[in-house]
């Protein structure tokens, strides 16, 4: 097991930590990643863009203007894509992006991510993060103290309300269970804090 510097929220050593190999220490898959990351945008999207065909604008009826004589190409309806006011060709639709992925595939997607931040030094992890009420210049200074980059994935055990309301207002920064991580949350962002709770609680689900 590897060893790595615990901080608090001063910034100051608290002790060391022990991260298992199996999850902080593998040599990170990056097609699986990539391959999850893929998975994980497309099933964002809304898929709602859509366009009439020729079939669905108003008009046609009547040729629009007489077969010869006018200098203009022959036309006979209102609705062609190349007329103003047609349809449009091949229009899209709505549709469903989502697709599956193999959850062993998940799996090592996120184990090579977090071994990623350990092995790239971007990894920080701190013995509490415990606010007394929402504050945001709190959260700035303890991300000054830890020297942690302006792009921060802050992942807590469990739901802390000061915590994520004190981070919600930091460009930048975003906060996540340990069971609603994600691949994409993890390599977008500079930093990765995690308190000691969640380290723990992320080698109980993926040791």
């Amino acid at each position: 097991m590897a060893k790595i510097t615990m901080l608090n929220m001063a910034g100051a050593e608290a002790g060391t930590i022990e991260l298992m190999d199996s999850i902080f220490g593998i040599t990170p898959n990056e097609n699986a990643v990539l391959e999850v990351i893929k998975n994980y945008l497309a099933n964002q999207r809304q898929g709602t863009q859509s366009a009439k065909t020729r079939g669905e604008v108003r008009g046609g009826g009547r040729k629009p203007f007489r077969q010869k004589g006018t200098g203009r190409h022959r036309q006979g309806h209102s609705t062609d894509p190349s007329q103003v006011g047609g349809g449009v060709v091949f229009a899209p639709k709505p549709r469903d992006y989502r697709y599956a992925v193999p959850k062993k595939l998940k799996r090592l997607a996120m184990l090579s991510a977090l071994s990623s931040k350990n092995q790239e030094k971007e990894l920080i992890v701190i013995d509490e993060l415990k606010f007394d009420a929402p504050k945001t210049k709190e959260m700035i200074k303890v991300l000054e103290n830890v020297k942690a980059e302006k792009k921060v994935l802050i992942v807590t055990a469990d739901k802390d309300e000061n915590v994520v309301k004190s981070a919600a207002n930091i460009p930048g920064v975003r906060t996540a269970l340990v069971g609603t991580m994600n691949v994409y949350e993890i390599v977008n962002h500079g930093s990765l804090i995690l308190t000691k709770e969640a380290v723990k609680k992320i080698e109980e689900v993926y040791a």
